[in-house]
């Protein structure tokens, strides 16, 4: 007892006013804490935006003074860095991987079980920063203050805070129209990453926010108090959902199972988004508070996101004239297909960008993205294909048909039921009606650099492909500052070559190609069925598996203007050929690229 009152009834009526609304919270700090957050994530995009500016105008002055040159003078300038510390920046950092060699080769328990891959030691470094500021924002509080029940308060309202901030980015980062792909020529494998990593952040901090009241609302009520608020609070009952909505998401998140049941995973991550958002609009809303904000701009940004996939999909798609995109899919050797997408309107797309392709027949709603690897303009689809009877048909074959092609290896889901689909028929052939969305990507333009040299494995030749194909037709032109262009393309059976060989064919027919280009092709597992036979000295078939060492250091020496290396395939190719660009990055200008979509 004090002055007659009980105790208990004390801390009741101390503790009770810091368990709703804004007491006790800083909103002041809070928005301080938000602003700090944008602020120094703006200052790394404007950095990264900065180099990127200068690296295209370096680049676009290189490409105009060496295009069409003869002479080894102006190429010899390019090729030769004016600084040391760029290469030791692009070596130690930009390009090194966080130990000494792995970065995009998975790591696996075992065959069934990946556990994803290790950031690189730049992304390493923004993501340490990206915590650590999260980390002592949380911690900015008024340590004055001696009532605990206050400190709880502040906590819950910081953390809910930076929960919501935070969820804004992984919003903008999940969107395949995410501008800052092209602004800043990011990939989006880079800002997947960031938004799984600021995905775990969220949900850290959400959790945080929901112990925070319990602690408070437990002191002031006990646990009947907790469950009374959890059974009449609308306000509480939202938050809730949202809260255990973002720990189902993290407990399904883990690579080990995304990679095992990738479709489901999908499925349940954006039911769950979705579930976690309403939630939290609910609640900001009901309880007034100033987040709300936050939240409506998250929905915004979901819109925008999916008005602008869906307006894409019926322009790109749908013709009044030229009807639906028709699709055929070739099961091929090796255990891939070979799907051609026939559209009714014409596309334009850079080398290295990718689609996403619907198969409803298939997969229903779901879509897969797939690198283009090549685009041609026919009269008209092969299903299509009959005796004109009327006027309507002479007009329909007179149309040009834009069509772009991919090559899907099988694995799981989707991919395993599409070849299988078309591997049953008698002529491997299958005709269906589907969609496709795009293109998206970076645009990485290889025509400043005098050599260009490319590796793939397996299906990553459809990357390099379309690259290889502009090259040639700028080297021909005389628009390009390309002399030597390497492309390595490592498959494990020979009967793999087929898949591309239409395309290769019209490589090695174009103009210029005997002088510019060299196409070296490994066979990792040969077998007497088909012999390993060299056409020429500029195309050869090679037993066994490519050393990226060797190739890069070789073609290093030989080197004319400023080179470039670029990888799409494997973990392990990709890190291989990293680390021998590593090796040479010092005395020269040479830079690295990979192509990755890792989930």
């Amino acid at each position: 007892m004090a002055n007659g009152i009980p105790v208990s009834a004390m801390s009741e009526a101390t503790v009770l006013p810091y368990t709703y609304g804004l007491n006790g919270v800083n909103v002041p700090v809070d928005n301080l804490s938000s602003k700090g957050l944008f602020t120094s994530i703006a200052l790394v995009f404007l950095a990264v935006l900065v180099i990127r500016l200068v690296q295209m105008g370096v680049a676009h002055l290189r490409h105009l003074t060496s295009m069409g040159e003869t002479s080894s003078g102006i190429q010899k300038y390019w090729s030769q860095d004016s600084g040391s510390y760029w290469s030791a920046a692009k070596r130690d950092l930009l390009y090194a991987p966080l130990g000494n060699r792995r970065h995009n080769r998975e790591l696996q328990l075992s065959k069934a079980i990946n556990v994803g891959t290790i950031p690189s030691r730049f992304d390493t470094l923004l993501l340490g920063l990206y915590l650590t500021s999260n980390i002592v924002y949380t911690l900015l509080l008024d340590y004055s203050v001696l009532d605990k029940a206050a400190i709880w308060a502040e906590i819950r309202g910081r953390t809910g805070h930076l929960s919501v901030i935070n969820a804004v980015l992984i919003f903008v980062f999940a969107g395949r129209n995410n501008p800052l792909i092209s602004l800043f020529g990011l990939s989006f494998d880079t800002f997947n990453l960031f938004h799984r990593w600021g995905g775990r952040i969220v949900i850290i901090e959400a959790l945080a926010h929901t112990v925070a009241w319990s602690v408070n609302e437990h002191a002031a009520k006990g646990w009947n108090g907790i469950n009374s608020e959890f059974t009449t609070s609308s306000f509480i009952q939202f938050g809730l959902i949202g809260t255990v909505a973002l720990l189902i998401m993290l407990f399904q998140s883990p690579s080990a199972i995304r990679h095992a049941f990738y479709e489901t995973f999908l499925h349940c991550h954006q039911v769950l988004a979705f579930i976690a958002l309403l939630g939290i609009f609910y609640h900001a809303k009901l309880g007034l508070l100033p987040q709300l904000p936050y939240v409506i701009f998250i929905i915004c940004i979901w819109s925008y996101d999916r008005l602008l996939r869906w307006a894409r999909l019926l322009y790109r798609n749908v013709s009044l004239r030229n009807g639906l995109t028709k699709i055929t899919v070739e099961a091929l050797p090796g255990e891939a297909c070979r799907v051609t997408c026939f559209l009714p309107r014409p596309w334009s797309y850079n080398p290295g960008m990718h689609a996403y392709i619907y198969l409803p027949a298939v997969s229903l709603w779901m879509s897969h993205p797939f690198s283009i690897a090549w685009s041609s303009t026919r009269g008209h689809h092969p299903a299509d294909e009959k005796l004109p009877t009327s006027t309507a048909d002479f007009a329909l074959a007179s149309r040009p048909c834009n069509s772009l092609s991919f090559v899907v290896a099988k694995r799981s889901g989707m991919t395993a039921s599409l070849y299988a689909l078309a591997a049953s028929t008698p002529s491997r052939t299958i005709h269906l009606t589907g969609l496709l969305e795009g293109p998206y990507g970076p645009v990485h333009s290889l025509h400043s650099y005098g050599t260009v040299l490319l590796f793939a494995g397996g299906a990553g030749i459809t990357h390099q492909l379309g690259h290889v194909r502009a090259l040639l037709a700028a080297y021909a032109a005389g628009t390009t500052a390309a002399r030597r262009i390497t492309l390595v393309w490592a498959v494990r059976f020979a009967e793999q070559l087929e898949w591309v060989r239409p395309w290769m064919d019209e490589i090695l027919a174009m103009p210029g190609r005997r002088d510019a280009l060299q196409v070296l092709l490994f066979i990792t597992k040969p077998d007497e069925r088909h012999a390993i036979c060299s056409a020429s000295e500029r195309v050869k078939m090679i037993p066994g598996r490519p050393k990226p060492e060797w190739l890069v250091d070789e073609a290093w020496r030989k080197r004319v203007g400023a080179m470039t290396v670029g990888v799409c395939g494997p973990g392990a190719l990709a890190d291989e050929v990293r680390a021998a660009v590593r090796g040479v990055e010092s005395g020269g200008v040479v830079d690295f690229w990979e192509e990755a979509f890792t989930w």
